[in-house]
C-alpha cells in the first residue's frame, strides 16, 4: 500500500468529508492492540469503531506503546503488582515511512505503523514508535510505557505525538481541515503548525479540542524552561511564546495553550461544558467551550443476542440471556479467586480505573452497614471490584490492596485484576448494578455505565457526568440525589453520599431485585432503550462533525 498520497480506503459519506485527524495518547479499539489504560482510550476507541461504522474522512494518531500501560498481576499475597510485558501486534502494516524529529535538541527517529480498517473495523490509525536501533537507549523508551512517570519522558511523549504526529501528516499529504485534540497531550503538534505556517489565525481555523479534566488541578502542566529544554516549542523561543500563548508563569499549561489556539473547545458531558466554562472562564482569549457527551461504540459493547429478545418483547429470554451471562462471568471470578459466585444472588459491580475521587471502597467506610449488608441472609449479594489505578498511584494502589484484604473475609466479595477490554465486558455482563460513586463534579464524564446498561445492567450512581443526562430514578437506574455539594466539606459530602447510598441498596434495590422481578426487569429494559441510540458513539461521532468540524 502507498502511504505517500492517503486517502481513507473506503469512500466517505458526504456529510463527513471534511478530513479529520484525531490526536490521541491511547486507543482501546479491541483487546490484542493493548495501548490504553482506561476511559479516554476506551473513548476514542469507540469514536474510530463509529467513524468507521458510518464512513468519516477520519484518521486516528497515536503511539505504538511497546509495553502497554502495565499488566496488572498479583503478588504472592494477592495484592497488586504492575508488570511490563513486551507486546506484539503483527497486524500492525509497517508504513516504511520513518522520519526524524527534534527531542531535547537532538535528531530522534519516529517509524509509524499502521492499523487497517478492517482489521478491527475502525477508522484508520497511525501508530508512532521511537522503539528502533537508529536510536539511543534512552530515545528508544520514550514509545515504552504509557503515561510513564519520569516527567522527561511523559515531555518527550507529548512530543512524539504531537509534533511527531503532526510530521507524520505531512510525510502522508493527509492535509486535514481539522487537527482534533482529544485531550491536550498532542498540542505540541500546535508548535509545530506555527512553526511552518506562521500563522496563529491559520491554528485558530484548524484546532479543535477536547478537554476531559473537570479541575483545573487535574490539568497538565509542566515546567516551561523544560519543555523549551525538550524541544517541546519547535524553535520558539520562551517570550515567543508567552507573547503567544499569554502564560506568563513558570508552569506551562497544556490545556489553556490549547484553549487559546482553538478554533472551538468542548467538554465530554452536557454538565462537564459548564463546569469547564466556569473554570476556564475568567482566562483571556480562550475559545468558546461548547459540550458533546461522550459515548461508546453500541456494536462493540452491547450483548447482541438481549437486544434480539428485547426487540422480540419476550421476557423470559432476556432473563435467562442475563442469568447465562452471569453465569459465564462468574467463571473468572471463580478461577482468579477460588470463589464460586451464584447467578441468582444480586450482583455489585465497581469497576473502572483506581482513583481518590472515583471512592472505590466508599461502601466499606461504615464497615457496620457494609457487614449487615454482605451477610444479609433474606436478600443476599454479591461484590466485584476491578481496575487499574496508576501504577505510581500509590495512594489508589493501598487502596486496591486494601480491598483485597477485605475480601479474604467473605465469600461473596472478590477483586479481580487485569481489568482490560475483555474483563471490562464481562464484568457488565455478570453485573445486576454497575456502581459508581465518585465525588460530584469531579467526573467529567464517565462512559462504563452506558456499556453497562447495554448489557442489562443497572446503573446506581452519584449524580455526576453523563448520568444526569441518562438517569430517571427508579424507572432506568438509580440516583443519589444531589445535595449542596458546594457548601459543603469533602467530608459532608462524603458522610452524605454514603448514607443515601446504602439507604437506596437497602429500601429500594434489593427489595426490587427479590420481590419484585418484573419492576425489575422493567428498570433493566428501559435503561437498555434509553442508552441504545444516545449514548452510542455514532451519535458522537456525527455531533463532531455538525458541532466541532463546521
Amino acid at each position: 500500500m502507498d502511504f505517500k498520497n492517503y486517502a481513507v480506503p473506503y469512500k466517505a459519506n458526504e456529510q463527513y468529508s471534511k478530513k479529520v485527524a484525531y490526536f490521541s495518547m491511547e486507543f482501546a479499539i479491541h483487546q490484542p492492540l493493548k495501548i490504553y489504560s482506561g476511559g479516554l482510550g476506551f473513548l476514542s476507541g469507540s469514536h474510530l469503531r463509529s467513524a468507521y461504522e458510518i464512513k468519516q474522512n477520519l484518521i486516528g494518531i497515536g503511539i505504538l506503546w511497546k509495553y502497554g500501560y502495565y499488566d496488572q498481576i498479583r503478588n504472592q499475597d494477592q495484592t497488586l503488582q504492575p508488570a511490563w510485558m513486551e507486546k506484539n501486534a503483527s497486524f500492525l502494516e509497517d508504513t516504511g515511512i520513518k522520519f526524524q524529529i527534534m527531542i531535547h535538541d537532538s535528531p530522534v527517529w519516529v517509524k509509524a505503523f499502521y492499523l487497517n480498517p478492517e482489521t478491527f473495523k475502525s477508522a484508520p490509525l497511525f501508530l508512532l514508535s521511537t522503539d528502533l536501533p537508529e536510536n539511543d537507549y534512552v530515545s528508544q523508551t520514550i514509545s515504552h510505557r504509557l503515561y510513564d512517570a519520569n516527567v522527561s519522558t511523559k515531555v518527550a511523549q507529548f512530543i512524539l505525538l504531537g509534533i511527531g504526529g503532526a510530521k507524520l501528516i505531512d510525510e502522508l499529504n493527509f492535509n486535514p481541515d481539522y487537527y482534533h485534540l482529544n485531550e491536550a497531550h498532542g498540542l505540541s503538534a500546535a508548535f509545530y503548525l506555527l512553526n511552518k505556517h506562521k500563522s496563529v489565525d491559520f491554528l485558530k481555523e484548524k484546532l479543535v479540542f477536547t478537554t476531559h479534566t473537570p479541575e483545573e488541578a487535574g490539568n497538565e502542566k509542566h515546567d516551561i524552561y523544560l519543555c523549551q529544554k525538550m524541544s517541546y516549542f519547535c524553535g520558539l523561543s520562551l517570550d515567543e511564546v508567552r507573547r503567544l500563548t499569554g502564560i506568563q508563569d513558570d508552569q506551562f499549561n497544556h490545556s489553556l495553550a490549547a484553549l487559546r489556539f482553538a478554533r472551538r473547545a468542548n467538554g465530554v458531558s452536557e454538565l462537564h461544558g459548564h463546569v469547564s466554562r466556569k473554570m476556564w472562564g475568567h482566562y483571556d482569549g480562550v475559545c468558546e467551550i461548547t459540550s458533546i457527551t461522550n459515548a461508546q461504540n453500541f456494536t462493540y459493547w452491547a450483548d447482541e443476542p438481549l437486544y434480539r429478545h428485547f426487540d422480540a418483547d419476550n421476557n423470559w429470554a432476556i432473563d435467562d440471556r442475563k442469568w447465562y451471562l452471569k453465569k459465564r462471568a462468574f467463571e473468572i471470578v471463580a478461577d482468579q479467586t477460588g470463589k464460586i459466585f451464584d447467578p441468582k444472588v444480586l450482583t455489585i459491580v465497581w469497576a473502572r480505573r483506581f482513583a481518590g475521587y472515583k471512592r472505590a471502597d466508599m461502601l466499606t467506610w461504615d464497615l457496620e452497614r457494609f457487614e449487615k449488608l454482605i451477610n444479609n441472609a433474606k436478600y443476599p449479594v454479591q461484590i466485584i471490584w476491578a481496575g487499574k489505578p496508576y501504577p505510581q498511584d500509590y495512594p489508589a494502589i493501598s487502596q486496591f490492596n486494601n480491598l483485597v484484604h477485605l475480601s479474604k473475609n467473605y465469600k461473596n466479595v472478590a477483586v479481580l485484576v487485569g481489568y482490560e477490554l475483555f474483563l471490562s465486558r464481562r464484568l457488565k455482563q455478570g453485573a445486576d448494578i454497575w456502581l459508581n460513586n465518585p465525588r460530584v463534579p469531579r467526573e467529567a464524564s464517565g462512559t462504563s455505565g452506558m456499556t453497562a446498561a447495554m448489557n442489562a445492567a443497572i446503573n446506581f450512581s452519584t449524580d455526576d457526568g453523563w448520568i444526569p443526562e441518562f438517569a430517571k430514578h427508579g424507572e432506568n437506574s438509580f440516583v443519589v440525589p444531589k445535595a449542596d455539594y458546594d457548601n459543603m466539606s469533602t467530608q459532608a459530602q462524603d458522610d452524605y453520599d454514603l448514607d443515601k447510598l446504602f439507604d437506596i441498596l437497602e429500601k429500594e434495590i434489593l427489595p426490587a431485585y427479590y420481590d419484585n422481578k418484573d419492576k425489575w426487569r422493567d428498570i433493566v429494559k428501559t435503561g437498555m432503550k434509553d442508552v441504545r441510540h444516545q449514548f452510542d458513539s455514532n451519535r458522537m461521532a456525527h455531533e463532531y462533525y455538525d458541532i466541532m468540524y463546521k
